[in-house]
């Protein structure tokens, strides 16, 4: 098998694939093919073990042995046990399953993976009388089978697990940012030549040390597979030991002597622990002698020996819970400043995971690339540090960077009259309908994705919450970042809101049951009014405010509804419903939420308006089960208000609430408690939300989404659905 054309493909992280297959054609690979997540190429075996101990960029290396059609699992296990697995898998052999892909009838993956088990152990068992043991760590061999459709290729998992383990990290804990990720990093960076022209390197958030490291191990050129002891192939009956013995020695003599021309690299970080963890990885990297590893803060940072030329590289956090991301926020800015004030004449390439981070660098990114650090999609910026790509800001420590020098651009002179426009037509109404905050724009012109609220509090000052819709993959991000901050130069001018008192927000898909994550503890609250009530909002802490303007009206119909009545407010937030309800004249108001914090924060909505009364409940607990729970106790209530997040599984839940799936259910729920003549409103922010059709059989229904909408938020229809239901 080693001297024939063989059929390969090889995963890589998403957005590396065209570095993977620059790789490949090195190793000798031929008919190399980049698709979004992998490479598909052909060769000798040896181009694959090439591959295996060189690729700097590679999850996987797989070998194609067989392709065929299979219409459903049945089908798949009879082509799979067709097989002649004697080639591959030897009597003492252990055996890992894998299954990936889409096909029409095996949704599950260990579904799949247990059929291309079982097909591989009874064709051993028929053909050559034994049966292999299954090891899921370090198996002899791993067998991978993907789909497309009903197409399915099955390959030997030459890797085995995954080429980004380099074997240089300890057992203890996984670096956050992937091997290859950081050497996609920095061969898009322009490290191999800068390495080889003896330039200095620099991580001043090293953490682990994963960028220092892979960065001596490009400029001393060590193969990264080296210190691997364990590869898919070694177990495998195909393999070619010979071949790989001849690559192992020709690597090691490849290697740069630790005392050659080569540079220094340091990687600096405030957390000693981390820095020993760096430190001793990279002896067992075998660059020990390449890098400084040192605790200090990033405020400290400057340039190892005083190098006028270098580059930096490092990967702040970025704040992928909510809760980290003024945190994040505020390390950008360190370390715009200290590149700006320290390291001019250095190139830069920083690695973030928020797209309205970038800004906060201050510097003008040259190129900014796309790449994927496992499910983050982060921007890989590259940076010029000359006072040409410097941004003129203006910016306090809370507010965002604003880009001054950008006001007069055409697009920002657009964007300006367009919120011109929207301020002339909507602050007379606001005033005069007694509103004090109100939706200023929402995305009008697509190519500007912001959602810009005016606040006016009570003691009068003016804020503006702003909240950028994340850009999808297709749009340029560099494109995307100049947008927002031709809107965020003009913010100030049209508005008349100090910059001070601007806030941006990044909507984005976050990982499940972090959408209400707390973003910081300033604790810093404000009096807005709403209906001659009182609300407390915050700007800084959370990504609401506490206060859903697009329930303004529904709240004013709760409150019509709720005069001398029991109302039930479930995921309650911070209460606004109850209090409209309350202040109406509601006999009795209980307000379920699982939340702590939203149950202060409504208790301290109910105290502003002095309706802190013993008729009015606040009960910590999970909606669905305190439903159950009331039906069986026989209460009633005749408002209920039914407004529950689009999904959540927070850990003090039980299971899973998906409103697209479980609407139904809830709303039976609340039907349960309803007094006869009873209203019930239900309302949901989901997009592209789509009502249970059987529920207009069990109840007398009305869709009062369009009455519902405010003014404010006419030219998005689909901000949120509202039905009200009567039992039959």
């Amino acid at each position: 098998m080693s001297a024939q054309v063989l059929r390969f493909q090889a995963s890589s992280p998403r957005g590396l694939a065209d570095l993977l297959a620059q790789e490949l054609r090195t190793f000798g690979a031929l008919e190399v093919r980049d698709r979004a997540t992998g490479v598909a190429f052909e060769g000798m075996l040896t181009t694959a073990y090439r591959a295996c101990l060189w690729s700097r960029i590679a999850n996987r290396i797989f070998l194609e042995i067989a392709s065929f059609e299979a219409a459903d699992a049945e089908a798949f296990y009879s082509a799979a046990r067709e097989l002649d697995w004697t080639r591959h898998i030897g009597p003492s052999a252990t055996l890992a399953c894998d299954f990936s892909g889409r096909h029409p009838t095996i949704t599950h993956t260990h579904f799949g993976a247990l059929k291309l088990k079982d097909a591989i152990c009874d064709a051993l068992r028929a053909q050559a009388g034994y049966r292999p043991d299954i090891a899921r760590d370090c198996p002899s061999v791993r067998v991978h089978a993907h789909a497309h459709g009903t197409k399915m290729t099955v390959a030997i998992d030459l890797a085995g697990e995954s080429l980004h383990r380099r074997g240089y990290r300890s057992e203890a804990g996984e670096a956050p940012l992937k091997e290859n990720v950081a050497a996609g990093a920095l061969v898009r960076a322009g490290w191999p030549q800068l390495a080889q022209a003896a330039a200095p390197f620099l991580d001043p958030l090293c953490g682990s040390g994963t960028f220092v490291i892979e960065a001596a191990m490009i400029a001393a050129n060590i193969a990264p597979g080296l210190n691997r002891r364990y590869f898919g192939f070694q177990g495998w009956n195909g393999h070619d030991a010979a071949s790989w013995r001849s690559l192992l020695t020709e690597a090691q003599t490849q290697q740069l002597p630790s005392n050659a021309a080569a540079p220094r690299l340091h990687g600096t970080d405030r957390d000693a622990t981390a820095i020993r963890n760096a430190t001793a990885a990279a002896q067992r990297a075998g660059i020990g002698e390449l890098v400084r590893f040192r605790t200090a803060a990033l405020e400290d940072s400057v340039p190892p020996e005083s190098a006028r030329a270098g580059l930096l590289c490092t990967n702040p956090p970025y704040g992928v819970r909510l809760q980290d991301h003024e945190a994040a926020r505020a390390v950008h800015r360190t370390l715009g400043r200290v590149l700006r004030e320290r390291f001019e004449g250095w190139e830069a390439a920083v690695l973030t995971g928020a797209p309205d981070l970038g800004l906060e660098l201050g510097i003008r990114a040259r190129r900014a690339h796309v790449m994927w650090n496992g499910a983050i999609e982060c921007r890989l910026l590259r940076l010029r540090v000359a006072p040409s790509s410097f941004r003129d800001f203006a910016h306090t420590q809370d507010a965002p960077q604003i880009d001054v020098s950008l006001k007069d651009s055409p697009g920002a002179r657009m964007f300006a009259n367009r919120l011109t426009k929207n301020l002339k037509r909507l602050s007379g109404w606001a005033e005069s309908s007694g509103i004090h905050a109100y939706r200023l724009y929402d995305a009008d012109m697509p190519e500007y994705a912001l959602a810009i609220d005016h606040y006016r509090l009570l003691d009068g000052p003016q804020w503006l919450y702003v909240q950028e819709y994340a850009a999808p993959a297709s749009i340029d991000p560099q494109a995307a970042q100049r947008r927002r901050a031709e809107a965020l130069s003009v913010l100030t001018g049209v508005t008349g809101v100090p910059r001070e008192q601007v806030r941006l927000r990044l909507r984005q898909r976050r990982a499940r049951g972090e959408q209400y994550a707390k973003l910081d503890t300033q604790a810093r609250f404000h009096v807005v009014g709403e209906g001659g009530l009182k609300f407390r909002v915050n700007f800084d802490d959370y990504l609401d405010t506490g206060l859903f303007l697009d329930h303004r009206t529904t709240r004013a119909r709760l409150r019509a509804a709720a005069v001398n009545g029991r109302f039930l407010n479930l995921y309650c937030y911070t209460g606004a419903a109850t209090v409209y309800a309350a202040a109406a004249g509601a006999r009795t108001s209980t307000s379920v939420d699982l939340s702590r914090t939203y149950l202060e924060w409504a208790a301290q909505n109910l105290a502003l308006n002095a309706l802190s009364k013993p008729g009015h409940v606040l009960i910590r607990a999970d909606c669905s089960e305190w439903l159950v729970e009331a039906a069986h106790r026989r209460e009633r209530f005749d408002l209920i208000f039914l407004d529950p997040p689009t999904f959540s599984n927070s850990k003090r839940m039980r299971g899973v609430l998906d409103i697209a799936r479980d609407h139904a259910t809830l709303i039976d729920l609340c039907a349960a408690l309803l007094a006869p003549q009873g209203l019930l409103v239900f309302a949901t922010n989901a997009q592209r939300f789509k009502l249970d059709d059987s529920l207009r059989e069990r109840y007398q229904l009305q869709d009062v989404s369009a009455e519902t909408l405010p003014r404010d938020y006419e030219r998005n229809p689909r901000i949120h659905r509202c039905y009200e239901i009567r039992l039959p």
